[in-house]
């Protein structure tokens, strides 16, 4: 019998930025990490004739987009961090970098040139919320630890 394991919990994001520090996000706080490729790597053109042309994109810039709880660390350092930058020069906007890393899959995915997109949506209502903040990278490579 064959089987596989996951576990969130076997999931680390560090988020650094060298003006501000890191944050290492091991679940406290944290709901969930994703990301997402904006560049198509590849591109068909087809000639009048069907002849297929295939391009090759390099282009592998992207978003992460974590989900914390609105009461979370995770999220007042978020904050502080978009704070910061908001006042820091421009050339400090894209110096964060994230790392995730899943050991049990053997994921290692490294983001650079990251910024932010935008404030989260901040809910207000009987019950805590979780907060999404999507930051765009220019970079992000994904490979096996």
């Amino acid at each position: 019998m064959s089987y596989t394991t996951y576990s969130f919990a076997d999931v680390a994001a560090v988020i650094a930025h060298p003006a501000v520090g890191q944050f290492v996000a091991t679940g406290a706080g944290l709901g969930s990490i994703s990301t997402t490729m904006a560049t198509d790597r590849s591109a068909h053109d087809v000639a009048a004739d069907g002849t297929v042309m295939v391009s090759k994109i390099k282009g592998r810039n992207g978003s992460i987009t974590i989900s914390a709880q609105q009461t979370s660390d995770l999220n007042k350092w978020l904050l502080k961090l978009y704070n910061y930058l908001e006042q820091a020069p421009t050339s400090e906007w894209v110096r964060t970098t994230i790392t995730i890393r899943a050991s049990l899959m053997q994921d290692l995915i490294r983001a650079t040139g990251v910024s932010f997109q935008k404030l989260p949506d901040k809910p207000y209502q009987a019950q805590g919320q979780q907060v999404s903040w999507v930051l765009m990278a220019a970079d992000i490579d994904q490979t096996v630890a």
